[in-house]
């Protein structure tokens, strides 16, 4: 750097000149708008901002000017530079709002996934609809009773009428344990009823017995040689036909709605006496798709009625086996299989969609607890 000189024209000094000045804001400028990035923007900061720098060596030699020329260099270089730094900022603004919206695409989370890979999974219908039928009679005040899936031949059978030529007494439709004697798979859960008169000192007994059965059949969609059964039993004096009336159209307006009704038709249970298959109204079509073909019902196959299960009075000789004076009491009891139920309810057409244990036909039915 030269040293102060008071007769120095700065007109000759080459750097100083205000068309030179002028020239390296303009490059400076150009060089930040022509940056792609903030690492392009960083290298013309430092080509045009830093020690080495054009206008900052001009800035320098405004030391060696006489005193009157400073001045007027000063604001020239200063301006020249403010309008550089100005230039930087806003670029580098520009390019840093660039910058962030770019991440926000590139680097996006979707907040919406899960924040886990563990489904929630949902519980079973069958075990659900249970404990929805479950709560309907205990607050009717029926106990809940359990039993055991292997079960005495006398319960399963002798105790409820079902002589020993009685068909369901054959291999064909019952399982019998190999090795012992007298001993069956249940195949209904009528032996936990027997159970519950012979511990009962003296009725009344009002029982409902939810629980698995077994049956010698084959599985297809609409027979599996497992199932889920529930009965009920109530004994006590005075009780009619009418009682069980009662009690079945309570039941299948609580799990189908307000409106549905029952029916008896005549039938014959060896354990009952007198019979009947128990029909409810269809709770899809109420009955009025009968002779009306615009308005089919698949529900119903248009037939106004869907068949539950059987029921009737207890058969006096099925008390006698327990103990109990059958001219002192009476009882009705009905009975039907839950995956039949779940499929009218939920339009299941295959019965083997209900147990072979696809998660994809048990998670639309949720956690309801």
């Amino acid at each position: 750097m030269s040293a102060p000189n008071k007769s120095y024209d700065p007109v000759e000094v080459e750097a100083l000149k205000p068309e030179e000045i002028e020239r390296l804001r303009d490059e400076a400028i150009a060089a930040f708008a022509a940056a792609t990035g903030l690492d392009a923007l960083h290298e013309a900061k430092v080509a045009h901002t830093g020690d080495r720098s054009p206008l900052a060596l001009a800035n320098r030699e405004i030391g060696a000017l006489p005193p009157a020329a400073k001045a007027a260099a000063g604001k020239l270089v200063g301006a020249a530079r403010g309008a550089v730094n100005k230039a930087l900022a806003e670029r580098r603004v520009a390019l840093e709002a660039e910058r962030d919206a770019r991440v926000l695409v590139e680097e996006a989370v979707d907040v919406t996934l899960p924040y886990d890979r563990a489904p929630r999974g949902g519980r079973h219908p069958l075990t659900t609809f249970a404990e929805r039928l479950m709560d309907v009679f205990t607050a009717m005040g029926y106990s809940v009773a359990e039993g055991p899936e292997v079960e005495a031949e006398w319960l399963n059978f002798d105790a409820l009428n079902m002589g020993p030529d009685h068909p369901a007494r054959s291999t064909q439709d019952t399982f019998f344990l190999k090795d012992a004697d007298s001993v069956v798979l249940r195949t209904h859960t009528s032996g936990v009823q027997i159970r519950s008169l012979l511990a009962a000192a003296e009725p009344p007994v009002y029982v409902i017995c939810p629980g698995r059965v077994f049956r010698s059949d084959e599985l297809d969609a609409t027979h599996t040689p497992v199932f889920n059964q529930v009965e009920l039993l109530a004994v006590d004096e005075g009780l009619t036909m009418a009682d069980l009336k009662g009690t079945l159209d309570h039941m299948v307006a609580s799990l189908f709605g307000e409106g549905i009704s029952t029916r008896l038709r005549p039938n014959y249970f060896p354990f009952t006496e007198p019979s009947a298959e128990m029909d409810m109204v269809c709770f899809v079509c109420r009955g009025e798709s009968v002779g009306n073909p615009d308005r089919p019902c698949r529900t119903c196959s248009s037939e106004g009625w869907i068949e539950l299960g059987g029921c009737g009075m207890v058969n006096p000789r099925v008390l006698v086996a327990c103990g109990i004076d059958p001219n002192k009491y009476s009882g009705f009891a009905f009975g039907f299989g839950i995956e039949r139920m779940l499929m009218f309810r939920h339009n299941v057409e295959d019965m083997r969609d209900i147990v072979e244990g696809d998660v994809r036909f048990t998670l639309p039915f949720g956690m309801e607890i």
